[in-house]
């Protein structure tokens, strides 16, 4: 296993321009990485996979509106590789989070978690409430929560692409993995854009995990305490946005909504036509739901 990357072997870089990368220490002393996008009040975004941060781009142009702070969690992107791969574990990686608010010296910090990363974003929140001035859940995965989405649930989705030619190939690959037969989980990757164009194909070609020992250490034993994080973001009293894409198998509309009633302040939208990458699909359109929440 890689040890800790030493300073001298740092992923940060020099200057302030779009997409720099700057690093920070995180308890274990693992040098994490974070990128900056647009200017204005800080809104800090942590991303799914765990993958490297940059496939959520500038989410579509919302940092028009705000200056994003990107993650790279730990063994992804620019981000150093711990020397204990049990920190991969979605509860841990909510001590990063709370390092990086520390690190840019904020006393509470908006966040935005788009799908794998919206479960240490929500025991964050459960655990720091205090700590967060808003937060916006992007086709969230919902483990942290125990929320359990059936085959049936992932079916009645795709069956509202049946018109498309890639269908019957992809409903196939979706119909396996669903019965634990095998299954090509590229051949499903045009259920989670709600167009599948060649920008969709360049975007889920680039953006795969790169790191699967951080994939599969993300839900390891012990990860999540449901229970706990149930009770903890019923005392959130910060604003929440949860958007869902209409179309999307990994985060669907039914479950996200589920999720939304956990919260006090919570506020639901499903983006028509849309998938996992609703940035993507309809960029104007998200980026006017999520401007006017953060607003």
């Amino acid at each position: 296993m890689t040890a800790t990357a030493s300073p001298s072997a740092s992923p940060s870089a020099s200057g302030s321009g779009p997409g720099s990368a700057f690093a920070f220490a995180a308890p274990d002393g693992t040098l994490l990485a974070h990128r900056s996008h647009g200017s204005g009040d800080p809104l800090v975004c942590v991303p799914g996979g765990p993958a490297d941060s940059a496939y959520l781009g500038d989410l579509g142009g919302l940092s028009a509106h705000r200056r994003l702070i990107v993650m790279d969690l730990r063994g992804t992107g620019r981000s150093g590789v711990p020397r204990d791969t049990s920190s991969y574990r979605s509860d841990r990686l909510v001590d990063d989070i709370e390092a990086l608010r520390e690190h840019l010296g904020l006393e509470r910090i908006d966040l935005l978690a788009h799908s794998a990363g919206a479960n240490p974003t929500m025991q964050y929140a459960a655990r720091f409430p205090e700590r967060v001035g808003s937060l916006a859940l992007i086709t969230p995965g919902t483990r942290a929560v125990g929320t359990v989405i059936t085959g049936e649930t992932r079916r009645e989705l795709a069956r509202l692409r049946a018109g498309e030619p890639w269908f019957p190939a992809a409903f196939a690959a979706l119909e396996a993995l669903i019965a634990g037969t095998g299954g090509d989980r590229d051949a499903i990757a045009p259920f989670f854009y709600g167009r599948w164009d060649e920008g969709a194909r360049r975007h889920h070609a680039a953006s795969r995990p790169d790191n699967p020992e951080a994939v599969s250490g993300l839900g390891a034993e012990g990860a999540f305490d449901p229970e706990a994080t149930r009770a903890g973001l019923a005392a959130l009293r910060a604003p929440v946005l949860l958007l869902a894409g209409e179309f999307d198998l990994n985060s669907p509309p039914r479950s996200v909504a589920a999720c939304a009633e956990l919260f006090p302040d919570a506020a639901l939208v499903v983006q028509r036509g849309a998938g996992h990458y609703p940035w993507l699909d309809d960029a104007d359109r998200f980026v006017a739901a999520a401007a006017a929440f953060l607003a």
